[in-house]
């Protein structure tokens, strides 16, 4: 019985020592892409709240809710009586100013022929004295000094005049850009002002941004430029896409996410800001990525490994699984490219044992 043992014991070290034939597959490296779900909100790409800068009751208001309005188009119309008779009086004032002026320069072509011909006249002696001469060259000069007042005047009342012509055409609320009313806030005989609140929201859906929250696992490199698809619960089975566009650069320290922006083209107006998106963000590692077969990676209760080829002998090494690229998966462990491993690796082959490869 004792020999028996002795002698099952020494074949189970035999069959130990032969050499396992197997199949080998070679450690490679590429960059890794892959797919995984975002959740994102579909926003207008421009939105204002259109405010009136001068006080005036509202007279017209030429949209409404849901209107499309072209850049330039006249949204609002206010009325401001105080403001048209402020314009009127400062015209006033520059109309009469002008008037002075005009008789000024006429009184001024009187004195100066008065001057001239008495300046003629003293060249003959005794028909006119020389203080005569003297008061009419004072009057040409008090009418120039009157002149010039007047100039300055009607200066200053144009000035005045132009502001006020400014402030008479934000009367008129116009859109800055191509969009959709969203929202109407007042109608009619309303009282709008710098200090009361919006008369109309604008926004432009031509096109949108779609803001999407990355998780920080996925943020190493964000592809900017590149086209995204995501679908939206409103309209099942149908796929859109949008380009990588903005990055806010941060993290938000709650979500652990950092928000970025893409552009969505939305000419036909199927989209609509406030809609929930299911993005599929491409995640991609920042640098290559060490690969190996599905197959290779043993996994037992203790530990992950693969097991490399070296020198004729099996050697264990402990990795751990990433993501996977069609029949390869990533790994990190103490591997190197090139490294040949056991294709179909299991716990049955020993750390250490002989190998025989294929």
């Amino acid at each position: 019985m004792k020999l028996l043992s002795c002698f099952t014991i020494f074949s189970l070290l035999a069959a130990a020592q032969q050499a396992a034939t197997v199949e080998t597959a070679t450690v490679v490296s590429q960059n890794i892409s892959r797919k995984s779900r975002v959740p994102g909100e579909l926003l207008p790409y421009m939105r204002t709240l259109l405010h009136a800068r001068v006080s005036g009751f509202v007279e017209t208001i030429e949209v409404d809710r849901g209107s499309a309005v072209k850049k330039g188009q006249t949204v609002v119309r206010l009325g401001a009586p105080e403001l048209a008779a402020q314009i009127a009086e400062t015209e006033s004032k520059a109309q009469a100013v002008e008037s002075q002026r005009a008789t000024a320069e006429a009184q001024r072509v009187a004195a100066q022929g008065t001057y001239e011909r008495l300046k003629t006249a003293s060249e003959t002696p005794g028909v006119v004295t020389a203080n005569e001469v003297q008061i009419a060259q004072k009057a040409v000069d008090a009418i120039d000094a009157q002149i010039r007042a007047l100039n300055a005047s009607a200066a200053s009342v144009r000035a005045a005049v132009a502001p006020l012509r400014e402030l008479q055409a934000y009367l008129e609320i116009k859109a800055p850009f191509d969009g959709i009313v969203t929202e109407r806030h007042v109608h009619p005989g309303a009282l709008a002002g710098p200090a009361s609140g919006p008369l109309v929201t604008l926004e432009q859906h031509g096109m949108l941004r779609l803001l999407a929250a990355v998780p920080e696992a996925d943020t190493a490199v964000i592809p900017r430029g590149a086209a995204v698809s995501f679908k939206v619960p409103a309209h099942p089975g149908q796929t859109f896409s949008g380009t990588v566009a903005r990055t806010g650069r941060s993290l938000d320290a709650k979500t652990r996410t950092m928000p970025v922006e893409l552009d969505v083209a939305n000419r036909n107006g199927t989209l609509a800001p406030g809609m929930y998106a299911d993005i599929e963000w491409p995640a991609r590692r920042s640098g290559a990525s060490l690969l190996v077969p599905a197959t290779a990676i043993a996994t037992t209760t203790e530990r992950s490994f693969v097991i490399r080829v070296s020198n004729g002998t099996a050697e264990w090494v402990n990795v751990a699984k990433g993501a996977a690229a069609g029949e390869l998966v990533e790994v990190t462990g103490a591997l190197s490219v090139g490294d040949v491993v056991v294709k179909r690796a299991t716990d049955e082959i020993w750390n250490g044992a002989p190998l025989n490869v294929k």
